[in-house]
C-alpha cells in the first residue's frame, strides 16, 4: 500500500507569521516552489476552503486543504510557526502547526482519506509535542515520513 499523500522535505519549514493570512500566502508559497503549482490557483482554493469554516482543527493545529485540478495525486506541507497564531479554531486555542494538503479536484475518498489520516496523527499528544521541540525542519522531516511510511505500511 502507499502512503495517501507525499511531502517533500522542501515542503517542512520553521515558519514566522503573525496572522491565518500570511500562514496561507506562505502555504500557498510552499506549494508552489516545491510542487510547480500555480501559487495564485492554490491560493485562492485554500481561502475559498477557509470561506467554509476555519480548518483550525483544535489542539494548536490547522489543517488548510483544497483541491485542484492539476494534481495527480495528494500532497502536504507541514509548517511549524515560530509562535503561535489565531486561526479562529473552534477550540480557541492558537495555532503552532500548520499541515497543508492539496488533492486531485476528483479525489473524493482519497481527499478525506488523508485528511483523516493526518488529523489522527495530530490528535496524538506525543506527536504534536515532538513536532513542536524537534530541533530544525530536517527533524521535523523525519517524525512526519516514519510515522506516513508506517501508517502506509
Amino acid at each position: 500500500m502507499t502512503a495517501l499523500f507525499s511531502i517533500d522535505l522542501q515542503a517542512v519549514r520553521i515558519v514566522r507569521a503573525e496572522t491565518k493570512t500570511q500562514i496561507l500566502g506562505a502555504l500557498a508559497d510552499c506549494f508552489a516552489e516545491v510542487y510547480g503549482l500555480d501559487r495564485a490557483i492554490v491560493l485562492e482554493r485554500i481561502e475559498e476552503r477557509e470561506t467554509l469554516g476555519s480548518t483550525g482543527f483544535g489542539r494548536g493545529v490547522a489543517i488548510p486543504h483544497a483541491r485542484l485540478e492539476s494534481l495527480a495525486r495528494p500532497v502536504a506541507a507541514f509548517f511549524r510557526l515560530e509562535s503561535p497564531v489565531d486561526f479562529t479554531s473552534s477550540d480557541g486555542m492558537l495555532v503552532d502547526c500548520v499541515f497543508g494538503l492539496l488533492s486531485p479536484e476528483q479525489a473524493g475518498a482519497t481527499h478525506l482519506q488523508a485528511l483523516a489520516a493526518i488529523s489522527r496523527l495530530m490528535r496524538d499528544e506525543r506527536m504534536h509535542e515532538r513536532l513542536v521541540l524537534a530541533p530544525d525542519a530536517d527533524a521535523i522531516y523525519a517524525l512526519l515520513v516514519n510515522v506516513i511510511d508506517r501508517d502506509a505500511a
